[in-house]
C-alpha cells in the first residue's frame, strides 16, 4: 500500500496548489504536503526493511532496498527544502524578485518535480523511468528561469538544450536495451521491466548491451552533471533560487540510480566490469576537473555546483569500482553528500540575501552577522570536504580503501582531487565567515532548523551508524550484485 501512496502524494499536492486560489497559503500547503510525503517515505522504507522487495500494481511499481533508500532521501530533502523555501522565498517576494503569481508556480512545480522523482525511483519500467526523468527536467527548467532575468532565462535554455540532448542519448540506449531484452523476453512492455531484466541479465546479448551502455552513460551522465557534459549545472544552480539547486541535486541522484541499475545488467551480460570501467573514467575525470574549477570560482552557488560535480564523480567512481566496500561507501556518500550540500545551500542562500550578492568577495562576517548562518556554512564546508568526524569522511574513507585494494594506480589521482577541492573550499569558506561585518550586510528572516538539522545528521552519521541502517545499506549492496 505504501508503494502506491508515496508517488501520488506530491501530484495531489500540486493539484491542490493549482486549485486553491489563496496564494498566501501556497507555502504552508507546500510544507504540509512535504511533511505527509516524508511520513509516507518512512512507511515505505519500513515496509521494505521488514518485508523485502515489493512489487505491486501488476508489476508497474517496484521497490527494493536501493530504490526505497533513495526515495526516503528524496522525501526528507524535499521536506527540509520546503521549510527553507517558506522563509527564503518570502524574503525574495518582499524584495520584489518574484511576484505572488510566480510564487504559486514555484510551489506547484516544486511538488510536481518531487512527483516525477518518485515515479522514476519506484517504477519497474525502464521506459517510464526515462519519461519521468524528462518530466523532471521540464518542471525544473521553469524554476531555473523563475526570476525572469536575461541570465536566468539563458541558464534555463542551456539546461533544457543540453539535458534534452543528453536524454535523447539515454533514449537510444534504452531502445538498444529493449532490443537485447526482446530476444529473450519477447515483444511488449514486459521486456522493459527491471525485475524481468535482472532475472535474464546473463542471457542478454553483450554485443548490444555494450554500446547501449555508452549511450546510457552519456545520457544519464549529462543529467548527473558529469564532465565533460556538465556545463548546464553551474549556470542552472547559480541563476535559479537556492531551493532549485537542492531539487536539481535530487535529480542527480536519480540519474545515477538509473545508470547503476543499467550497469548491473551490462556487467552480468558481459561477465566483466566493462560498464564499471567506463563509470570510473567519467567519475575520476569529473573529480579532477571539478576540484580545479572550484579554485577559480567567484560566485558562491557556482562554487557549490562544482562541488556537486566533484561528489557525483566520487559516487560514480565508487559504483564503477564495484565490490561490497566501494558500493557501501557510494550508497552512504549519496546520503551524506545530499545532507551536507543541502546545508551549504541553505546557509549560502541566506548569506546571499544578507549581502544582496553571491560574489564570494562581498560575503563577509557571517559569524558575527548571524552565528547560525555563519557556523552553518563553516560546518557545512567542513562536512562536504570530508573532515572527521563528519559522515563524508567515513564514505570517502571506505571508497579510498576500496580503491587502494581494487585500483591502486588510481589512488594518486583520487587523492589529488579530494585535496585540491578541500583546500579550495576551506579557503573560500574561511574568508566568508571570519572577517569583519561589512556595512552593506543586513539581517534577513532565516530558516534555522534545516541548517542545524542537516549538519547534525551528517555529524551523527560520522560518529555512529545504527545497526538497522548498516543492515539496510548492506541489503542495498546485495541488490546491486
Amino acid at each position: 500500500m505504501s508503494l502506491l501512496v508515496l508517488p501520488y502524494l506530491p501530484l495531489l499536492a500540486a493539484i491542490v496548489l493549482v486549485v486553491v486560489r489563496e496564494r498566501r497559503l501556497a507555502a504552508e500547503i507546500n510544507v504540509a504536503a512535504s511533511a505527509v510525503t516524508l511520513m509516507a517515505g518512512v512507511w515505505l522504507a519500513r515496509d521494505v526493511y521488514v518485508n523485502g522487495s515489493m512489487l505491486v500494481a501488476e508489476g508497474f511499481f517496484f521497490a527494493d532496498a536501493f530504490s526505497a533508500y533513495l526515495a526516503l532521501i528524496t522525501a526528507f530533502i524535499s521536506m527540509t527544502t520546503s521549510v527553507f523555501s517558506r522563509r527564503y522565498m518570502a524574503v525574495e517576494q518582499q524584495h520584489g524578485a518574484v511576484g505572488p503569481k510566480r510564487m504559486r508556480y514555484y510551489h506547484t512545480l516544486f511538488q510536481l518535480f518531487i512527483f516525477t522523482i518518485f515515479v522514476a525511483l519506484l517504477t519497474n519500467s525502464v521506459g517510464i523511468l526515462w519519461i519521468a526523468m524528462e518530466m523532471a527536467t521540464l518542471s525544473t527548467v521553469v524554476l531555473v528561469a523563475l526570476y525572469r532575468t536575461p541570465s536566468s532565462i539563458e541558464a534555463a535554455w542551456k539546461y533544457f538544450i543540453l539535458c534534452g540532448v543528453g536524454i535523447a542519448q539515454a533514449l537510444f540506449g534504452t531502445i538498444l536495451l529493449y532490443l537485447a531484452a526482446e530476444k529473450v523476453l519477447g515483444e511488449g512492455g514486459e521486456a522493459l521491466l527491471w525485475t524481468n531484466l535482472n532475472r535474464v541479465s546473463h542471457m542478454l546479448d553483450p554485443n548490444i548491451l555494450s554500446p547501449a551502455f555508452v549511450f546510457l552513460m552519456v545520457g544519464y551522465g549529462t543529467k548527473m552533471g558529469l564532465v565533460p557534459v556538465h556545463h548546464w549545472l553551474p549556470d542552472a544552480n547559480s541563476e535559479g533560487p537556492p531551493p532549485i539547486a537542492l531539487l536539481s541535486g535530487l535529480l542527480l541522484n536519480v540519474a545515477l540510480y538509473a545508470l547503476v541499475r543499467c550497469k548491473v545488467l551490462v556487467d552480468a551480460s558481459l561477465g566483466t566490469n566493462h560498464a564499471g570501467n567506463i563509470m570510473m573514467g567519467f567519475g575520476l575525470l569529473s573529480i579532477l576537473v571539478a576540484a580545479f574549477s572550484i579554485l577559480r570560482q567567484k560566485e558562491l552557488k557556482r562554487m557549490f555546483s562544482y562541488s556537486s560535480i566533484e561528489h557525483m564523480g566520487i559516487t560514480t567512481f565508487a559504483f564503477g569500482l564495484g565490490g561490497a566496500t566501494a558500493t557501501f561507501g557510494a550508497l552512504l556518500h549519496m546520503l551524506v553528500h545530499s545532507l551536507a550540500k543541502s546545508s551549504l545551500f541553505f546557509a549560502g542562500g541566506h548569506a546571499i540575501q544578507m549581502h544582496k550578492s553571491q560574489e564570494i568577495s562581498r560575503i563577509r562576517g557571517l559569524v558575527r552577522g548571524n552565528p547560525i548562518v555563519g557556523w552553518g556554512l563553516m560546518f557545512g564546508v567542513m562536512a562536504i570536504v570530508g573532515m572527521p568526524p563528519f559522515g563524508v569522511f567515513i564514505s570517502e574513507f571506505l571508497i579510498l580503501t576500496a580503491t587502494v585494494k581494487g585500483a591502486p594506480y588510481l589512488v594518486p589521482f583520487l587523492v589529488a582531487g579530494l585535496v585540491v577541492a578541500a583546500a579550495a573550499l576551506f579557503r573560500r569558506g574561511q574568508s566568508m565567515v571570519m572577517a569583519e561585518v561589512p556595512s552593506y550586510q543586513h539581517p534577513v528572516s532565516v530558516a534555522y532548523v534545516p541548517i542545524i538539522l542537516h549538519v547534525a545528521l551528517v555529524l551523527v552519521i560520522g560518529i555512529y551508524i545504527p545497526e538497522f541502517f548498516d543492515r539496510w545499506l548492506k541489503s542495498a549492496v546485495a541488490c546491486l550484485k
